[in-house]
């Protein structure tokens, strides 16, 4: 006799996995297709404040409960916590939010690619974690992607050091993100995400505050209207509360491994909705940069397997 029911409960387990590992990445895409859309109506601090101060709203009644609970521990340890802070929620969106001014949505995409990279390379460089060959030589052929993101299939840029400074300003981001996820292994398990996370968004509105002011002086303030006003809900609400949520629940259903790799769902959504939405056209070189990123990744982790 066939167990139906089982098997249906384990066809909605499936779905909801698949459902936690896909979506994520579709939000965090929307996320980069808003802010180039935006940059002449939303400068990128104004962007980035507004981002944290509605994310912020919505995440205070989860969190309350972990913020009492884990208030000493935050205390005790604020050099970690604003250690982690800074490059992981103060800098990481502001400057993806600053090199979006000058760089297409498809190329900042692609470049999230480069973070299992950098995590490589920095935890080498400043954690003490030993690199094989088979992983040297999987980074080697990353480099070699990003750099043919970065010069645009070009390599006469090379020699003339000409650079797309919003891709170098992008670049800098995706390393402040691989510095967070390294800095995060040092926060006990026992201390909520959820919590820390509040914490640290609160610390970089304080901490943008400065910024806001020299943009605001500038001359550079948003333009009040209907699409700006959505454009903040989103990336307050989608890529900073849902997708964050969701990816917690991947990791619980499909375990961390899986849920790391849904990531490299990103640059394939990015350059569908770029192309959609902003009119982005994909050449050849983002292909090939992206698949030798891919293939770096592919090689090193199956060398730190062995």
């Amino acid at each position: 006799m066939t167990d139906t029911g089982g098997t249906s409960a384990q066809g909605r387990f499936g779905m909801r996995a698949a459902m936690a590992l896909a979506l994520p990445s579709l939000f965090w895409s929307g996320n980069f297709i808003v802010a180039r859309a935006m940059r002449g109506d939303l400068p990128p601090i104004a962007l980035s404040v507004a981002r944290w101060l509605i994310a912020l709203l919505f995440l205070l009644p989860f969190a309350l409960p972990h913020l009492r609970r884990d208030w000493r521990w935050y205390r005790a340890h604020w050099k970690l916590v604003v250690a982690i802070g800074v490059p992981g929620v103060t800098l990481f969106n502001t400057l993806a939010y600053v090199g979006l001014q000058y760089t297409t949505a498809s190329n900042g995409m692609l470049l999230n690619s480069t973070i299992p990279v950098l995590i490589l390379i920095l935890g080498a460089l400043f954690w003490g974690r030993a690199l094989k060959l088979a992983q040297v030589a999987g980074l080697a052929v990353s480099i070699v992607g990003v750099l043919v993101i970065i010069l645009h299939g070009e390599w006469a840029r090379l020699v003339a050091l000409e650079f797309s400074i919003g891709d170098l300003i992008i670049f800098g981001a995706m390393i402040c993100w691989a510095v967070y996820t390294l800095l995060m292994t040092r926060v006990p398990v026992e201390i909520n995400r959820l919590g820390l996370l509040t914490v640290q968004i609160a610390m970089t509105l304080v901490l943008l505050m400065p910024a806001m002011a020299v943009e605001v002086a500038s001359g550079r303030v948003p333009v009040w209207t209907p699409g700006t006003l959505a454009a903040m809900a989103y990336v307050g609400i989608v890529p900073s509360v849902l997708a964050t949520l969701l990816y917690m629940r991947a990791i619980t259903l499909a375990g961390p491994a899986l849920a790391g790799q849904s990531i490299h769902l990103l640059p394939v959504y990015g350059a569908v909705l770029s192309t959609i939405f902003l009119g982005e056209h994909l050449h050849l070189y983002h292909a090939i940069g992206f698949a030798a990123i891919l293939s770096g990744i592919v090689i090193a982790s199956r060398a730190g397997k062995g």
